[in-house]
């Protein structure tokens, strides 16, 4: 479970990475935050027009993809706030899964990771 030491995450690192993870959260929540308030004013715009089925359909359409967009974000928000609960134990890049350390290269690329490379391609095969 020892880190080669080229994978030691030093402190400077974990603060950047603390950082990166704080930004990110604000984004998402302003992204959400943005995304009701548009999805409010274009249902008061329409609100007294006359509709017909592609409109209903295109409008569907769109309010299933924001929905997803919404569950992809809120699950990222909710790996991002373990990360951050990770960097108070003092556990930021040990997988939650088995132990291993979390490569430094996958943690820059994906800040709130909580599992290696090795195990998400495991999970992803199984499916």
């Amino acid at each position: 479970m020892n880190q080669p030491d080229h994978e030691i995450l030093d402190e400077a690192f974990i603060a950047r990475q603390r950082e990166r993870l704080l930004r990110l959260r604000a984004q998402l929540i302003a992204d959400g935050d943005a995304a009701g308030s548009e999805e409010s004013t274009l249902q008061t715009a329409a609100g007294d027009e006359p509709r017909d089925a592609v409109d209903d359909g295109d409008r569907l359409e769109q309010q299933a993809n924001d929905e997803a967009l919404l569950a992809h974000d809120l699950d990222r928000i909710a790996a991002i706030d373990r990360a951050l609960q990770k960097i108070q134990e003092h556990t930021y890049g040990l997988s939650d899964g088995n132990g291993e350390p979390i490569g430094r290269a996958h943690l820059e690329a994906v800040p709130e990771a909580v599992f290696t490379v090795d195990e998400l391609n495991a999970k992803a095969r199984r499916r």
